[in-house]
């Protein structure tokens, strides 16, 4: 019989997972994304399948997606309690828990997955990230993507000028994507991903802060008709962990297998994102979304407006204890090295 890690957990078995075989391993996997999401397609389904080829079948995973265990908020504590074995743990949605990770997010600082993404890889594996993020609060990544620059999306307005953004309600995650809009005096509209259609359609928001694959994978592409293009207002981090505890239950096999998926994944995954975004672009505006390219006037305005989010926020979190210039310092150095050559 197959066994996942919270069963033995619950039955409190006085046996470690080190000397079940592996074949006995069936692990929950959990996310807030709709069923057929590009991102599962892309991440997490070809990670699932890496590891149980290169397992020889011994490890499966049983996937649950679409917040059908937990709302992407509750992703965190469900993953740290061992309610599933590995989850979606975006930092955006555990900022006060993840605060550090929102360096990755920050706006004008990459222009493509695979420069935030490996950049990320490197700092949350064995950086600054891993130890003031990861370890304390005691789970393990496995698998990430960091999301081309976001876009401003909105149902009507377009926007020309620093006048036109200036008081647009706009959906946001959090964090630096508040500062990035707070420079730029719009208001942000802190709200999880699958929340977005509703507030859209209903006028309590005017657009989004999105990527544009998401625009469609949450049926924004019937709402929105206007696309910035020519500024990075920040991105978004998705990422999977698992608990330290689940983890060190392993077999050491099962977690040289994974750790070998994940390095594979890692830059396959964020190039196949770059060249999504490509089509997915095309596609929007053969559905009618008006790609806007901002006037150089207008962009070198915006430019210099978000020169000091960063600052900004790593100041905010240095205030209040924690080494937020260090993550910032360690990033840029990453960026700037090319994390994956």
């Amino acid at each position: 019989m197959k066994r996942g890690l919270g069963w033995v957990a619950a039955l409190s078995l006085p046996i470690s997972l080190a000397t079940i075989p592996a074949q006995a391993l069936e692990l929950k996997v959990a996310d807030s994304f709709p069923a057929g999401h590009y991102l599962v397609r892309l991440v997490l389904k070809p990670w699932m399948d890496d590891v149980t080829k290169r397992t020889n079948g011994a490890v499966t995973f049983t996937y649950y997606p679409n917040q059908q265990i937990g709302k992407a908020a509750d992703m965190l504590r469900l993953t740290q309690s061992g309610v599933i074995d590995i989850g979606y743990v975006a930092p955006s949605y555990a900022s006060d828990k993840m605060p550090l990770s929102e360096v990755a997010q920050l706006p004008e600082t990459f222009k493509t997955s695979c420069q935030g993404t490996l950049a990320y890889w490197k700092s949350a594996r064995e950086g600054v990230l891993a130890k003031q993020e990861y370890a304390p609060n005691k789970i393990k990544l496995l698998m990430e993507v960091v999301l081309p620059p976001y876009q401003v999306w909105t149902a009507k307005q377009k926007i020309d000028s620093i006048s036109d953004i200036k008081g647009l309600k706009l959906r946001t995650t959090g964090g630096a994507q508040d500062l990035t809009l707070r420079s730029l005096e719009a208001v942000p509209v802190r709200m999880a991903a699958p929340d977005a259609y509703e507030s859209l359609l209903r006028g309590t928001m005017d657009g989004l802060l999105f990527p544009a694959e998401s625009v469609i994978a949450y049926g924004l592409d019937k709402l929105v008709k206007h696309a910035t293009d020519g500024v990075s207002f920040g991105s978004f981090i998705v990422a999977y962990s698992i608990s330290q505890a689940a983890w060190d239950r392993l077999p050491e096999d099962v977690k040289k297998a994974m750790d070998e998926a994940s390095e594979a994944l890692e830059p396959k995954a964020c190039a196949d994102v770059d060249k999504e975004q490509a089509a997915t672009r095309q596609h929007l505006k053969e559905a009618g979304v008006s790609f806007d390219a901002i006037p150089d006037a207008t962009r070198a305005q915006m430019k210099e407006k978000l020169k000091g989010v960063a600052q900004e926020w790593a100041a905010g979190l240095e205030s209040r204890g924690t080494p937020a210039s260090a993550a910032l310092k360690e990033f840029e150095a990453l960026l700037a090295a090319g994390a994956g050559k």
